[in-house]
């Protein structure tokens, strides 16, 4: 018979146990919302060297892809330093311990600022999937054992992108699905013998094989042909779409076969270099989008029943980003011009009204993404520098400032399980309780 003093602690134990069991995943790049937040609480506001951090491993070499977490592990996809090989791997989110290393692949491609190793990897709670800048795909179950392999370029020609293939798969509703919208002739080897298309493909996650692929078709020209954003799912009326951004339109597509539901034209003036870095964003039935290199922000209201064509309802020009995807949280949105004016705003998702503005300053570029919890935005630099905002308000608020010196930094910052997950040039850091 338990004596009183071994029921309490196996209560106890039960309740830790549950508790792990509730807290919220980062399954994907932007996050179990699709938008940069998490309703995560008790995340750190601040931390030191001798506070609150839980773990630090050692990575193999730089990535910009953003740490992913399901069910107490972490993958992360990287390079590996001075090679041209690339990895994936596993660690216990609770420990930092390494459970596996996957030899994925290798290839010499140097590109300008980037590597083969951008696109985040995405987990569906049973699988993983990485997927590399020259194509290679692979799937693997939560203990390391490959599930299938494919070579996306080798199939489908030339990932024609001027500084490399870096779109994250998207898991949803059962499936994978990977964005291919490129120049339609290649910058480097290997050649096309005909014009390159581009398109949408939705995969079985189970076993690797096509379900749909839908061409998107543009009339853009060369960069501006390019994406680097992710899909997401937008859910109105009952329904749910994938939206796509690149080569000047976004476009609305049905999960379940591909076909092109509408699509609305964001950029009329034909021009080189309209490529997109950043993904949608959707919130209170609006889509939130990005023009080229600080060229706005926007918010779209799709069609419907009642006004069967969309449009623009603001638009913000200034501090708008080229790089960072918006971050929707608590009914703001907020706006990162991190390279040429290092602001971020916070802006009303109705009518683009701005509450507030700050600068975050710094060294270096933020080529980073902001992400939220706790009533906190999460900002971090190439460099290292960290910023917590108060979100919210009426007013640009620092909470905390401090630096990880292990350049380059390119990733956003992950959060799950009360803890904030940093990837850096050498290490993944785990800063929490």
């Amino acid at each position: 018979m338990m004596s009183i003093k071994s029921i309490a602690l196996l209560s106890a134990w039960v309740l830790v146990v549950a508790a792990s069991g509730l807290a919220a995943d980062w399954p994907q790049w932007r996050g179990p919302f699709f938008n940069g937040s998490t309703d995560e609480q008790d995340v750190p506001a601040s931390w030191s060297e001798a506070e609150s951090i839980a773990w630090v491993s050692p990575l193999p070499g730089p990535s910009g892809a953003t740490p992913v977490i399901s069910k107490g592990k972490v993958f992360v996809t990287s390079t590996v330093k001075g090679t041209g090989d690339f990895v994936a791997i596993c660690l216990d989110a609770g420990t930092g311990k390494l459970l596996w290393r996957k030899d994925v692949g290798s290839n010499p491609r140097r590109l300008p600022r980037n590597n083969m190793a951008s696109p985040s990897p995405a987990a569906d709670g049973d699988r993983v999937f990485f997927l590399y800048g020259e194509g290679t795909l692979v799937g693997f179950d939560y203990e390391g054992n490959p599930l299938w392999s494919r070579d996306i370029e080798k199939e489908y020609g030339n990932l024609a992108l001027q500084f490399g293939y870096s779109s994250s798969p998207l898991v949803h509703d059962g499936r994978l699905f990977i964005t291919v919208l490129r120049r339609n002739t290649p910058y480097r080897d290997p050649p096309a013998n005909a014009p390159l298309d581009s398109f949408l493909l939705a995969i079985d996650p189970k076993t690797g094989r096509d379900v749909w692929r839908q061409p998107r078709k543009t009339d853009a020209f060369d960069e501006g042909m390019e994406t680097y954003s992710t899909p997401v799912p937008f859910t109105r009326e009952g329904k749910t779409e994938l939206l796509l951004t690149g080569g000047d339109f976004i476009t609305a597509h049905d999960p379940a076969a591909g076909q092109e539901l509408w699509r609305f034209e964001y950029w009329t003036d034909k021009v080189r270099d309209s490529r997109i870095i950043p993904s949608l964003v959707t919130g209170q039935g609006l889509i939130f989008g990005t023009r080229h290199k600080h060229k706005g922000v926007f918010a779209l209201e799709p069609p419907s029943r009642d006004y069967e064509g969309e449009r623009i309802l603001w638009e913000f020009d200034e501090a708008a980003p080229d790089c960072s995807t918006p971050l929707f949280y608590d009914g703001r949105l907020y706006v990162f011009d991190g390279l040429r004016r290092k602001t971020i705003t916070c802006l009303d998702p109705r009518t683009g009204r701005a509450f507030w503005q700050g600068k975050v300053g710094g060294r270096d570029p933020w080529w980073s993404s902001p992400t939220a919890a706790s009533g906190r935005l999460y900002l971090i630099s190439e460099a290292g520098e960290i910023v917590v905002l108060q979100a919210g308000g009426e007013e640009f608020k620092v909470l905390f400032q401090t630096q990880i010196a292990e350049p380059a930094i390119q990733s956003s910052i992950a959060i799950s399980g009360g803890r904030l997950f940093i990837r850096t040039a050498q290490n993944l850091h785990c800063i929490g309780k």
